[in-house]
């Protein structure tokens, strides 16, 4: 059963993103607790949503996403931030599932994109390409964290008074 995330599974949801974490090779990169996941999810302004693939009451996957905006479509999309499936409900169906219940939802919205990003190596590309997904090889993914995000924010403040 796939549904949207309640508070109750905030615990689950945590650990599955750390064990995602430790899967893509960097756990002390995860600073994710349950004090933010929920003001993330269930706080007054929540900008992220969860969906759980639920086995026996518990959950046993999730899709952690949020909306974005093409300026050329002119509508949103979704970004899939996060899909794991704990290593014991692989193969049953689940991430199909989850992915098909994002989809849905861009379907019914009018939304025309589902758009996430995979590390290189993971095998789970050819999950991904099995659902009709291709990589885009045009576009190459930019971070701007730590310093140098701090920097360019002080530089802001300067330019604009």
């Amino acid at each position: 059963m796939i549904r949207p995330a309640v508070p109750d599974d905030v615990s689950a949801i945590v650990e599955m993103v750390h064990e995602l974490a430790a899967f893509e090779r960097a756990p002390d990169e995860c600073h994710l607790t349950a004090e933010l996941l929920t003001t993330a999810l269930f706080g007054p302004d929540p900008r992220v949503y969860c969906h759980v693939a639920v086995e026996d009451g518990r959950p046993i996957g999730m899709a952690l996403w949020f909306l974005t905006f093409s300026t050329w479509e002119g509508v949103h999309g979704i970004h899939l931030e996060d899909l794991y499936v704990r290593e014991s409900a692989r193969g049953t169906g689940a991430g199909k599932a989850l992915v098909a219940e994002l989809a849905r939802i861009c379907v019914e919205r009018g939304y025309p994109r589902l758009e996430w990003a995979v590390l290189d190596w993971n095998p789970a590309r050819r999950f991904y390409e099995a659902l009709g997904a291709g990589h885009k090889s045009d576009w190459l993914p930019y971070r701007l964290s730590g310093a140098p995000l701090a920097a360019l924010a002080a530089s802001s403040g300067a330019a604009t008074s």
